[in-house]
């Protein structure tokens, strides 16, 4: 069932696309925006809109990740292809966007039980080579000029994701207090900027179906300007956090499964990317963990108020004081003192 109204829908992309629509139906998942396959006489699209309800400030932008997505198809980065954005809030209840769908694979898990051994090293080889590649694009030259402000990246995330936190703050946490408080006195020197992705990480891509070759990365919510550490640090952490049929590696043992341990990663990010090598990781992992504690957070109160997206999203929920522990663990390793 869609709570899409499919004859408004049907009236607009006909108008916009020509396209004549046959159905509307909701993917799994997808606990911020939510996102549907639409069924058209022509073939399969895919519909990002806006969540439903209250929304935090600045949160939600489809504008901005089509606006993204068509600022980097034309160089041949794999996204998909854009097809329209749609801003009558009166045609479906709120700003969406139209994208091609992409075939290929959706690996889940990061321990890929569905590659065979021999290969998985090359999927992640692929993960890092793209990511490597994204950070490479010159954000001027393909118009992202006034996409994001180029410095002080941490600075500022850190002071978002408070915001972020504090507008949906449900509980008292000491953990996410002391992160709150450690975070902003620590920031690390940010020396390169780029295009970066927000929430890199293996099932957020779509590979080719025979082949260990990225063919679109999808879910650029949180894409901006920035520290590209920050997404290489993001991907880096799936070897920091413990195994859950998800991208979490920790615990797994990844000689014998076939899988490349953290060291070989960083070397390929470092040569793909022209960098001597990288700082010590445990700030950033805390400051990722931070970034999560947030968007779990604003989950939380949007299934208090009865407008989260996903059905998996009390699971998510669930994870919050993990995080906020495991953060607060980083920050400790990084330097931190209670």
């Amino acid at each position: 069932m869609s709570v899409v109204d499919e004859g408004k829908l049907a009236g607009w992309l006909m108008e916009a696309t020509s396209a004549e629509l046959r159905s509307v139906e909701k993917f799994p998942g997808g606990q911020s925006n939510p996102t549907y396959r639409v069924t058209t006489a022509d073939g399969n699209l895919v519909l990002r809109r806006k969540p439903f309800g209250p929304l935090l400030p600045s949160a939600h932008a489809v504008d901005r990740e089509y606006r993204l997505i068509s600022a980097l198809h034309p160089t041949g980065f794999p996204v998909p292809r854009p097809i329209a954005l749609c801003e009558d809030e009166s045609v479906i209840g709120a700003t969406f966007y139209l994208m091609e769908m992409v075939q290929g694979r959706t690996l889940w898990d990061g321990t890929l039980p569905d590659v065979s051994k021999p290969d998985r090293s090359t999927y992640y080889e692929a993960m890092v080579d793209t990511l490597a590649a994204l950070h490479a694009i010159d954000h001027e030259v393909v118009g992202l000029g006034d996409f994001g402000r180029p410095g002080n990246y941490f600075e500022r995330q850190v002071q978002r994701w408070t915001r972020q936190y504090r507008a949906s703050q449900t509980d008292d946490i000491p953990e996410v207090e002391s992160l709150i408080e450690w975070l902003p006195r620590t920031l690390p020197e940010q020396t390169r900027t780029a295009i970066i992705h927000g929430d890199y990480r293996i099932d957020n891509l779509i590979y080719a179906p025979d082949a260990p070759t990225v063919a679109a990365v999808l879910d650029w919510e949180l894409t901006t300007i920035g520290d590209p550490l920050a997404d290489f640090t993001y991907l880096a952490m799936n070897w920091a956090m413990p195994r859950d049929g998800r991208s979490g590696l920790t615990g797994v043992d990844l000689d014998a499964e076939g899988l490349p341990p953290l060291d070989a990663m960083v070397a390929r990010y470092c040569a793909a990317s022209g960098r001597d090598g990288v700082p010590d990781l445990h700030w950033y992992f805390a400051y990722n963990l931070f970034r999560l504690i947030g968007i779990v957070q604003g989950i939380k109160k949007r299934m208090i108020d009865g407008n989260a997206s996903s059905t998996q999203a009390a699971a998510t929920v669930a994870k919050l004081m993990p995080l906020a522990q495991a953060a607060w663990a980083e920050a400790c390793k990084a330097g931190a003192t209670a």
